[in-house]
């Protein structure tokens, strides 16, 4: 009993399914960030050429400004000029790292809407949760993953810096639009590298996430039978159901059997019932067939009906393959079929019994 009550087995489609509707899913922070930041990177490169015509722009309005008896209509509209440059200079890089951040959300788990992850939940607000919630191995991850994500940067910055030492002396001499595209160029590359390596361990930290994420969803072996039921219904009714439809469809097809006007058969393993009413049919039906112990109990109601059975094993098999219950005979069987029931009216003759008729 403790065995099935034990989390062992791997979450249910179904339970991942419901999980995810409720907002809980596999995500990495790391990874919406390093999409942020690798944005952000592409979007400082190819705005940069804008941002440096703006900023001369707000130099040359700052050092043609008249000086003298500056009003308070003056400051607001040095403040507005400010702002205004401020804002068409920032608001595309937020709205492109908006969608970043949702596009790294939906990398991880795909599109989800859903307010069930907003939901107020007791737990969230109980202290002694709270309290362990702090402690949990959970936020001891986090916390060592943020702590090796500086210790990544302070390294690998500090080896990059390194690098740059010496050309650092020179570029004081340059021109000050050469020494800003040189800043921004190392730039670059330091965030560059910072990237791949917050890239790699963004990978690790979701791949961590997932697992843990799997981990919590596991289910015990009580559980998958309980789901089962559920959604499937219990398998020993299912059984049982489909127990007395297969009876029932049997019954129905033997109930038939006196319909036939003969059987061919194997002669041991196969029976195929055909039955043949002009007024009704173009062509002859199969109304029964089977093997083994069902082919028996064919030819015994056969027999009871005063039905002929005729030997014919290609064509037995053939018809009991090929053709389903109360289907009409396929046209590659009519002239094997006819030879059958011209067999039929001959044995009929000879047993003085009446012909059927056929027309």
């Amino acid at each position: 009993m403790a065995d099935e009550q034990e989390k062992t087995e791997a979450p249910s489609s179904h339970k991942l399914e419901k999980a995810r509707q409720e907002g809980n899913v596999a995500k990495s922070p790391e990874v919406s960030g390093v999409m942020v930041m690798f944005v952000g990177l592409a979007v400082l490169f190819v705005l940069f050429p804008f941002w440096l015509e703006k900023l001369k722009g707000i130099y040359i309005y700052a050092i043609t400004f008249p000086k003298e008896d500056i009003t308070k209509g003056d400051v607001a509209e040095i403040i507005w000029t400010l702002v205004g440059t401020a804002g068409i200079m920032l608001l595309p890089i937020f709205l492109v790292l908006l969608v970043a951040s949702v596009i790294g959300n939906v990398m991880q788990f795909g599109f989800l809407l859903t307010l069930k992850a907003i939901k107020p939940k007791f737990s969230k607000i109980n202290p002694i949760s709270g309290f362990k919630n702090v402690f949990s191995i959970k936020k001891l991850v986090d916390g060592g993953m943020i702590t090796l994500k500086v210790l990544v940067a302070l390294v690998v910055g500090g080896i990059i810096l390194a690098l740059f030492l010496h050309d650092i002396a020179g570029v004081a001499h340059f021109e000050l639009m050469k020494q800003v595209l040189w800043w921004r160029d190392k730039s670059l590359i330091l965030i560059g590298a910072m990237l791949g390596v917050f890239a790699f361990m963004a990978l690790i930290d979701f791949v961590l996430k997932r697992r843990q994420y799997l981990k919590t969803l596991k289910m015990s072996k009580q559980e998958v039978k309980d789901e089962f039921i559920q959604h499937e219904g219990n398998p020993e009714i299912k059984a049982r159901i489909r127990q007395i439809m297969r009876k029932n469809a049997m019954n129905r097809m033997m109930s038939a059997v006196p319909e036939a006007k003969v059987v061919v058969t194997n002669p041991t393993h196969y029976a195929v019932a055909i039955a043949f009413d002009p007024q009704k049919d173009s062509a002859p039906r199969v109304v029964a067939k089977g093997i083994d112990h069902l082919a028996i109990r064919i030819k015994d109601v056969a027999r009871h009906n005063d039905i002929e059975i005729i030997e014919n094993p290609k064509l037995a098999r053939s018809l009991y393959k090929d053709v389903d219950l109360d289907q009409q005979i396929p046209p590659v069987f009519f002239t094997a079929v006819i030879q059958v029931l011209v067999e039929v009216e001959r044995l009929r003759q000879l047993k003085g019994k009446k012909p059927y008729a056929w027309q």
